[in-house]
């Protein structure tokens, strides 16, 4: 394959990997959380932009991250009017936006790690940056969103707790999702299909 229809096929591939992400968080803005000020989690919505790291590497899954990241500060633009001061919105748009869903962009560091097992490789990956994720939210939820803290409650038992139990979730089905492209489809292959 030449190196300019592989470039193409990567490109193709990943923006239609961004596509579906951005799909699956859309839909699941319209379910109900039991998240009164945001955050939540979606139905598989992190695995195709970590498929694009693990099939392309993780330069290709960084671009891939970073535009849907850039699409999902855009789409959560609501959030900046609840802040004031530039360190608030320095910090919204980096630790809740830019890194927090960029870095699913290294979700295929251990490819090629654990030898023939591709669904463990995609799992451990998907679950470390589950909890980079986690902990960018924690770091905006201690800093930017303490205000919303109960009174009496500790600001970082609070960030932790109410971050923690929608990214716990997301964590979980991100990892039963990548398990089970894993074992269905070889990865590594140019085609899936």
């Amino acid at each position: 394959m030449s190196q300019g229809i592989k470039k193409t096929q990567v490109l193709a591939e990943s923006a239609m990997m961004v596509a579906l992400s951005l799909a699956v968080f859309l839909v699941s803005e319209f379910i109900p959380w039991p998240f009164v000020y945001g955050g939540g989690f979606s139905m598989f919505g992190q695995v195709p932009i970590i498929l694009v790291s693990y099939r392309h590497g993780i330069k290709n899954g960084l671009a891939a991250s970073t535009v849907l990241a850039l699409f999902e500060m855009i789409m959560g633009y609501k959030n900046f009017t609840y802040v004031t001061g530039i360190a608030a919105y320095l910090i919204v748009a980096f630790a809740d936006y830019l890194i927090a869903f960029g870095c699913l962009g290294l979700g295929g560091m251990f490819r090629g790690k654990f030898g023939e097992k591709q669904a463990s490789e995609l799992a451990l990956g998907g679950a470390v940056v589950c909890i980079i994720r986690f902990i960018c939210h924690f770091i905006s939820g201690v800093t930017v969103w303490s205000g919303y803290c109960p009174e009496g409650t500790a600001v970082a038992w609070y960030s932790f707790v109410y971050n923690g139990s929608y990214m716990a979730i997301e964590l979980v089905l991100t990892v039963i999702g990548l398990l089970a492209v894993g074992k269905l489809f070889n990865l590594k292959r140019k085609s899936i299909i």
